[in-house]
This record gives C-alpha cells, sequence and structure tokens, in this order.
C-alpha cells in the first residue's frame, strides 16, 4: 500500500464549541479559522449548515471573507433521512449551498444507535450513506465520513461497523473516520480495531477521539500507528464532556516524536504556542497551565534539584528544545528552589549574576523568608526583579519617589451608590504631593490616585494599566496557610499590570487586604519606572534587556 500523505483535520468549530461555556460569535469563528490555518492545519470544519443558523451565517460570510492558503474549509452535517430522496433532502441542500470544498457526513456505525436513534433498519441506513456520499461527490465535494460510535459498534456487531466502512469508501468517500465518540477506549483497542478494519476494507481510514478516558491524544497515536492517516482534534482539545483530542498536542507529537514531516512545517510548528494563546484570547478558554506543549507551565521549572541541573544543561529536565514549539522556558522562584533557582531566574531576566555571589545568597533567603510569611514570586516576576535588585544594589537601591501616607474611604450614598476614595501623600525628589482617586473599589481608587499624583512627573506611568486582581486568604501569621482563624488570617495579593508591550506580575502580602494590595501596587509603579528609565544601578548587572516580563 502507498504511503498516504497525513491529513490534520481541526474540528474546533464545530465538535469544539460544544464544550460548556463556549460560544464564539461568527466573528470569532472567522478569526480562529485565520489562526489555524496560518499554523497549517489541512482541514477547518466550521460547522452545521442548516441545522445551526450561526453557521450558515459563518459559512455564508467565509466565502468573501476567508482567504484560506493552507486549509480547505469543510461543512459538517447528516447523511439524508430516513426513507426520503437525497435530492429532496433539506439539511443535505444546506451543505451544497454552504459551497465549502468538502463535506464531512456523521453516520451511524452502531446497529443500537441505527434501531434507537435512528428509528430505520440497518439496510436503510447504508442506503442513507451511499446515496448522500454519491451525491455529494457528484456535486464535486470531497467528503469525509464520521462513522459516530464506531469503536463501540464494532465490539458489538463488527460485520456492521466494517460494512459501514466499506460503503461510504466505495460510495466515493475519501476517507472513512473512525470514532471513539464515546471517549471510553484505550489504546491498544483502538490500535486493534483500526488495524482489523484497514485490513479488511482497504478503505482510507481517520481517527476521531474524545477524552473521556483520559487516552485521546494516546489514543490517536495509536491509530496513526496502526495506519490511519487522517487525524481529527481541536485546539486545546476543546469539545463535550472531558473534550476531544488536543490537536496541538497530536501535531507535536507527529512531528516531534514520530518524525512525521507532512503534518505541519517545521516553522509553523514553531509558532504553535502562539496560535494556541490567539484562540484562547478569541473564546475566552486557555490553555489549562501544564498543557503539553502550549501552557504556560509546559516549561517551568521549580525545584532546587531541577534548577542545578538546568544550569548545566537544559535538556536534562527538558524533553525537547520549547522554541520548536514556540514556548520558553521558565524558572519559578520559591522557597523550594535555592541559590540556583535564582541564578537561572536572574539570567532569564537578563543579569549576569552567579549562584556563588553574596548578592544571589542574600536573596535566595529572603526569598525563602518572605515565602514563610505568605509571599509568592511564581507570577510576580516584577516584584522578584526589585528584590534581585535591591541585593545587587547592597541594599541602598534608591527608589524614584517616597511614600509618606495614604488612605481609603468607603461611603454607601442615597440610592446605594457606594464610593470608594483613596488619597495619597508622596514626595518626588523632595518636593511634596497629595492626590486623590475614585474607583470602584478601593484598589481601583488607590491606583487613580498614585496617577494622578505622578503621571505628571513620570509620563510612562500613563500606559500602566491594572489587568488582573486575585486575593488568597492564608493562615495566620507564622501559623502557616489555613493555621489560624479568619480574623487573624493574612491575605496574599497578586496583581498583573500592562503597559500595552509588557506583562508583569505583583505581589503584596498583610493581614490587611487593602494594604497588601497597596504593596502590590507600589511594586508594579515601582518596577516600570526602573525599567523606563534604566537606572545605572540596574543597567550595572544587565547581560540584555527581555523583551517581556511574564506574569505566569
Amino acid at each position: 500500500m502507498v504511503e498516504r500523505l497525513l491529513q490534520l483535520y481541526d474540528t474546533t468549530l464545530r465538535d469544539g464549541t460544544q464544550q460548556e461555556g463556549l460560544a464564539p460569535t461568527v466573528e470569532d469563528k472567522l478569526a480562529v479559522a485565520r489562526h489555524l490555518d496560518v499554523f497549517g492545519v489541512g482541514f477547518i470544519e466550521g460547522g452545521w449548515p442548516g441545522a445551526i443558523p450561526r453557521d450558515t451565517e459563518f459559512f455564508r460570510r467565509a466565502r468573501t471573507e476567508l482567504d484560506l492558503r493552507s486549509a480547505q474549509l469543510a461543512a459538517f452535517g447528516a447523511t439524508r433521512r430516513p426513507d426520503t430522496l437525497v435530492t429532496t433532502d433539506p439539511q443535505v441542500r444546506a451543505l451544497l449551498e454552504a459551497e465549502s470544498p468538502v463535506v464531512t457526513l456523521v453516520a451511524k456505525s452502531h446497529t443500537r444507535h441505527v434501531e434507537l436513534a435512528l428509528r430505520t433498519t440497518l439496510a436503510e441506513n447504508l442506503a442513507m450513506i451511499g446515496s448522500t456520499v454519491r451525491h455529494l461527490v457528484r456535486a464535486g465535494r470531497r467528503v469525509f465520513v464520521d462513522a459516530e460510535h464506531y469503536f463501540d459498534g464494532y465490539l458489538a456487531n463488527h460485520e456492521y461497523a466494517l460494512e459501514v466502512v466499506r460503503t461510504a469508501a466505495e460510495a466515493g468517500a475519501e476517507a472513512v473516520v473512525l470514532c471513539d465518540t464515546n471517549g471510553g477506549s484505550l489504546p491498544d483497542r483502538i490500535g486493534a480495531v483500526v488495524s482489523d478494519t484497514l485490513a479488511a476494507t482497504g478503505a482510507r481510514l481517520g481517527i476521531h477521539c474524545h477524552d473521556d478516558s483520559g487516552c485521546a491524544v494516546a489514543n490517536t497515536l495509536a491509530a496513526v500507528d496502526a495506519g490511519a492517516d487522517h487525524v481529527q482534534g481541536t485546539a486545546h482539545g476543546y469539545g463535550e464532556r472531558c473534550g476531544n483530542a488536543n490537536l496541538f498536542t497530536v501535531a507535536a507529537n507527529l512531528v516531534l516524536k514520530r518524525g512525521r514531516t507532512d503534518v505541519v512545517p517545521a516553522e509553523r510548528l514553531r509558532e504553535m504556542a502562539d496560535t494556541g494563546r490567539a484562540i484562547g484570547e478569541l473564546t475566552g478558554v486557555h490553555a489549562h497551565p501544564a498543557a503539553p506543549y502550549v501552557g504556560a507551565s509546559a516549561f517551568a521549572h521549580k525545584a532546587g534539584l531541577h534548577a542545578s541541573a538546568l544550569r548545566v544543561d537544559p535538556g536534562l529536565y527538558q524533553h525537547i528544545d520549547p522554541g520548536l514549539v514556540g514556548n520558553a522556558m521558565r524558572t519559578l522562584v520559591s522557597d523550594m528552589g535555592g541559590r540556583s533557582s535564582i541564578e537561572l531566574k536572574a539570567r532569564e531576566l537578563g543579569y549576569e549574576v552567579s549562584a556563588g555571589s553574596e548578592p544571589v545568597a542574600r536573596a535566595a533567603a529572603r526569598v525563602k523568608d518572605l515565602e514563610n510569611r505568605g509571599y509568592s514570586f511564581e507570577s510576580a516576576d516584577a516584584s522578584f526583579e526589585l528584590l534581585l535588585l535591591e541585593e545587587l544594589a547592597g541594599g541602598g537601591l534608591e527608589h524614584p519617589f517616597d511614600v509618606e501616607s495614604w488612605r481609603v474611604g468607603v461611603e454607601q450614598r442615597d440610592g446605594g451608590e457606594v464610593l470608594n476614595e483613596g488619597s495619597v501623600r508622596l514626595r518626588v525628589d523632595g518636593v511634596p504631593l497629595a492626590a486623590t482617586g475614585t474607583g470602584n473599589g478601593p484598589v481601583n481608587a488607590l491606583d487613580r490616585a498614585l496617577h494622578q499624583a505622578l503621571d505628571p512627573f513620570f509620563p510612562e506611568l500613563a500606559r500602566l494599566e491594572l489587568t488582573d486582581y486575585q486575593v488568597r486568604v492564608l493562615g495566620g501569621p507564622g501559623r502557616g496557610p489555613g493555621g489560624g482563624p479568619g480574623s487573624a488570617a493574612a491575605a496574599r495579593v497578586l496583581i498583573t499590570f500592562t503597559d500595552g508591550r509588557r506583562r508583569w506580575g505583583t505581589v503584596g502580602v498583610d493581614e490587611n487586604t487593602v494594604a497588601a494590595s497597596w504593596r502590590a501596587l507600589l511594586d508594579a509603579v515601582r518596577y516600570v519606572l526602573l525599567t523606563e528609565r534604566g537606572a545605572d544601578h540596574r543597567a550595572l548587572h544587565r547581560t540584555e534587556t527581555p523583551a517581556t516580563a511574564a506574569a505566569g
């Protein structure tokens, strides 16, 4: 048998949208399709025209608004209804009216589903598959057939499941996609069934796996090893229940672990993490931080033992070079690490330091002490960098301004309106400043007061914007998280900021939540001033200026 090029088929815009909480607009779907095309998938399933109005609109707009370079658009739908003519079936007509070059049909391959869900005979189901495929092929469409519940159907009645595959292939289907619809299969069973089906039918086979047993990616790879050369999945594994096979993980494994050069070009794979982030922004459902290859934590290292080894060779604790998928190694600063972690993190931020130096030793000791008191620097690179700078400067780091006092008031007015007012007293070069700000909360009010006081002196602060705010209640002082009553508990505040070019995080801890927030706000302001102004004490230790300061 001649080996065919592998077909990478994305169903994010159809099967992926069945995920709870995921409801993209037509505009979102068009944008996602563009990103998938740039990434290099072969086929993009746009939805179910005729059955879902939003999908009908998507295909209408796609004709003029999508200029796909790598991918072909596929419309999804069902075979004709039982005991009807394919030429008069309105759903089949809608598939043709979508004008997509590819049509993917869902067909029943499990006898019980045919009899109970379709309420027709086994013979009529085969006739429905054959006539619909032939009709679409005659109309000039490339046709794929998704054999729904194939693996369960094969177990129940393998002869009938095989006949479904034969019928679709003989009618002209380019590939018959074997679906583990309930997601309950394991890799050994997937491999065996794909191998048996290929031997019995000779049809081109595809694979479509759900993740209900946690094996969707492994099952997909097992199917490819057994002879399937059409692979379906979704970005970030989006999908109903436990989701679908993660298309990014599958693609990276096929290219980097199986050596397949026919999946996506290597240069496209290096953009995979950016593609994943862009799709996450559009859908509002981001990759899990620990997602393989594209997750923010996929190449993040925390333990001191790992950090020591990574100083010698990053490959000792990483299975690939992160750059191959567009990601990057990160060092997490915590009390679990030691001097090696501090050195690695400092070098990641662009500082030339040595693990054996006194500043690094002092910084490591301070991190351990502060984390024992509730601080966490994993998502607060800016706060850590300020701490490091203080130690590199021998404790004499000069700040651009001094704080004399601050206060916050909350007032409920007639009509139920709640007003938060924050006021600050500062000094810049010895000049006293006072400013007041109002906001929708105490932190917002203090943030506005700081801007009002400092923006005239430091115009670069005008771009500073708070984008995320998180509070965690910790245990009582000295007793560890969860160790004290609520009234005595400390609060850890993590704040994420942006200046339009970079993102960074800061942290503050105090028994008073507003005071903890104030500490994090001050770190953000001081950080942007130090980085923008390139203070001499900072430049002394710099090897290069990093492009971004990640917020975790």
